[in-house]
C-alpha cells in the first residue's frame, strides 16, 4: 500500500512512519526539513515541501492509497489552512481514506452531550486554540465525501507502548486521563486495516 504521512517529523508522526515501514508499506512523507528524517529505507520517499502549499500537496498525493495526517497546531493555522488543500487533492486523485490525529477536546462532552468537551464548563484547558483548530477541521471533514477517521487522544506524554487502552466513538473513555505517544501512533496506524470508525471521531485513553 502507498501511504502518505503528513506531520512525519512530529512525536506521533515519526512513530507512524516506523509502523508503516515495518509493515512493508511504501511511505511518502512531505516535510519542510528532510534532514529531520533519520531513516534509510528503500520504501521511504521523502519530499521537501509545505502542507500549506497547494502544489506541494498535489505532488505528494500522486499514486497514494491512504493519507495519514499527524499535523499539529503549534499555535498556528497550519491545520485549517492545509485541510482544504488535502481534501481537494485527495478528491482529484480519487483517494478516499484519511486518518488524522485530533484532540479529545473535540469529542462530545459527557456532562453536556450536545456540545464538545472543550466548550463545556468542565474543560480544564487554559487555551482553546488547538481545540478550535481541530474543530474547524472536523467540520470540514464532515462536509467532505472522504472516508475519514479522527483519532482523539487525551493528554499525550511520550511514555512507552503499553498496547492496551480503551477506545470509544465520539466520546473520551470514562475517566480517561492520558495515552502515550507510541500507543496513539499504533492505534492510528491500525486504522488503515479497519472500517470500524469511518466518518467518526474516536476517543482513546488508558
Amino acid at each position: 500500500m502507498n501511504i502518505l504521512i503528513l506531520g512525519a517529523t512530529g512525536r506521533v508522526g515519526s512513530h507512524i512512519v516506523a509502523h508503516a515501514l515495518q509493515d512493508g508499506h511504501h511511505v511518502t512523507v512531505l516535510v519542510r526539513t528532510p534532514e529531520k528524517i533519520q531513516i534509510d529505507n528503500e520504501n521511504l520517499t521523502i519530499l521537501q515541501g509545505n502542507v500549506i502549499n497547494k502544489d506541494d500537496i498535489v505532488r505528494a498525493m500522486h499514486g497514494i492509497d491512504i493519507v495519514i495526517s499527524a499535523l499539529n497546531t503549534d499555535g498556528t493555522a497550519t491545520l485549517t489552512e492545509s485541510m482544504p488543500l488535502i481534501i481537494e487533492a485527495m478528491k482529484n486523485e480519487g483517494i478516499q481514506r484519511l486518518i488524522t490525529i485530533g484532540t479529545a477536546g473535540i469529542l462530545q462532552s459527557r456532562t453536556t452531550p450536545n456540545i464538545l468537551r472543550y466548550q463545556s464548563s468542565g474543560s480544564k484547558r487554559k487555551s482553546t486554540h488547538a481545540a478550535k483548530e481541530h474543530h474547524k477541521v472536523y467540520d470540514m471533514l464532515k462536509q467532505s465525501t472522504l472516508e475519514w477517521t479522527i483519532v482523539c487522544p487525551t493528554y499525550l506524554p511520550d511514555g512507552k507502548r503499553i498496547g492496551k487502552y480503551r477506545i470509544e466513538p465520539n466520546f473520551l473513555p470514562e475517566n480517561g486521563v492520558e495515552i502515550s505517544v507510541p500507543d496513539t501512533a499504533e492505534f492510528t496506524f491500525r486504522q488503515i486495516k479497519t472500517n470500524d470508525y469511518i466518518k467518526s471521531r474516536v476517543g482513546i485513553a488508558y
